[in-house]
């Protein structure tokens, strides 16, 4: 007798270790993503349990590069519930972001020259890690949004156009 789940079970599985936990939809809106940078991120075990738990918020969220390492600033993340004042965390601490150094001189050197900034797009599991993606990002003007907005709208129209033939 063979064992149930098969292939079913494996991409439950995959889907379960891939899972987003947080998304800087307000990034995408107000910048205009050139690249991004899947990177890992320094954290203490009641902060990955709240973030776990979904009580993150990347909304103003940025990050900074300083003596050569990637900070993430101004990312809330809520004290952990179960846990006492003494051993909890600080919500808006400055957490350091683990990337090659290649790729952080890589992204300075982009930030220093274009004017460009860093955000957090999103925070993720992959596997049993919590990973964080960051965008370089350029930020856009009001015509560059409402222009961004049309063509969206043009291609749900036509989806919908398509979808009643």
């Amino acid at each position: 007798m063979a064992k149930g789940g098969g292939k079913a079970g494996a991409k439950a599985q995959r889907d379960a270790a891939h899972k987003l936990l947080a998304d800087n939809r307000f990034a995408r809106h107000q910048y205009e993503i050139l690249e991004t940078l899947e990177c890992g991120i320094e954290l203490l075990g009641t902060e990955v349990k709240s973030i776990r738990a979904g009580q993150v918020n990347l909304r103003d969220g940025f990050c900074l590069i300083r003596g050569g390492e990637l900070q993430l600033h101004n990312v809330h993340i809520s004290p952990h519930s179960h846990a006492g004042a003494y051993f909890n965390h600080e919500p808006l601490r400055t957490r350091r972001l683990l990337a090659h150094g290649r790729e952080i001189e890589k992204f300075r050197v982009a930030v220093d020259q274009k004017g460009l900034t860093l955000v957090p797009l999103n925070l993720h599991l992959k596997g049993s890690w919590i990973k964080a993606t960051v965008g370089l990002a350029k930020g856009r003007k009001l015509h560059d949004k409402r222009q961004e907005e049309r063509r969206k709208q043009d291609i749900k129209d036509a989806k919908a156009a398509i979808a009643r033939l």
